[in-house]
């Protein structure tokens, strides 16, 4: 069997460096190519432990010091919480990363029938890992930033009403919410009305509404207080919402207010 060291190096470098830049762009580091780029290089000197006589466990220990350099190197050391963040975004990188391409070569390397695999010739070279491994990593980070910004705005929200019932629903603060009762000047906080069920309904009063394409009354209940993270509230009324909401696993749209008066 001929290893080819040159094409290990180029493709060890290419990795790390890969890594370390979705590190980089995950954690907004702003860290210069230049560091990225020796901490790349400081990586591919694993390719030593290669001719050494060792044992897995002292192989594993060796591989986190190395990356633990890695991460001083391109990302310096600040504090121990920094960089102990830098190697964990590093390994999840690294494990997300190693997956897709594991996956790839079974797909593309192996035929099998049942659960027997075997291998028919085809092989993923070091070029198209090198090409293939920077999609997956963007499409990951895109991914996470999308979700990470979209579950920002997930809150619990306690309801507590004049009869001193109270619920707990999946609330998500919608900035284009801004529906609000002419007369009191409250805004409306939009509940599904199966999430209303549970409790005896109180009284219901009804608050003329104007959007973009309709208007008309919207049923609305006025409770005791709403409580969103810890701090309690009275101005805002409860609207029955008759539809579903097409946000997955909620209850309750936030009023745009809860940007102004409640620790949103």
């Amino acid at each position: 069997m001929t290893i080819y060291l040159d094409l290990i190096a180029i493709l060890n470098f290419g990795m790390d460096f890969i890594l370390l830049f979705t590190v980089n762009n995950t954690l907004k580091r702003n860290t210069k190519l230049r560091r990225m780029i020796f901490g790349g290089l400081f990586g591919s000197l694993t390719l030593i432990f290669l001719f050494l006589p060792l044992h897995s466990f002292a192989l594993f220990f060796l591989k986190i010091i190395v990356s633990f350099l890695m991460c001083i190197i391109t990302f310096q050391f600040k504090n121990w919480r920094y960089t102990i963040e830098n190697m964990i975004y590093f390994y999840m990188s690294g494990t997300i990363l190693g997956g897709f391409l594991y996956y790839l070569n079974l797909e593309f390397s192996y035929k099998h029938e049942g659960i027997v695999f075997f291998h028919h010739g085809l092989s993923i070279n070091f070029i198209f890992l090198i090409i293939i491994s920077p999609i997956i990593l963007y499409i990951y980070i895109r991914s996470q930033k999308k979700l990470k910004t979209h579950y920002q705005h997930y809150y619990k929200l306690n309801i507590l009403f004049k009869n001193n019932q109270t619920i707990t629903v999946n609330a998500f603060l919608d900035t284009g919410n801004k529906l609000m009762d002419p007369v009191t000047k409250k805004g409306i906080i939009l509940v599904e009305e199966k999430s209303l069920r549970k409790i005896k309904m109180p009284h219901v009063i009804y608050v003329p509404y104007h959007s973009l394409n309709n208007h008309g009354l919207l049923k609305c209940i006025a409770p005791k207080s709403v409580t969103l993270d810890g701090v309690s509230s009275k101005n805002y009324l409860i609207g029955i919402s008759e539809k579903k909401f097409q946000i997955n696993g909620i209850e309750c749209i936030l009023n745009s207010k809860c940007l102004e008066d409640l620790p949103c």
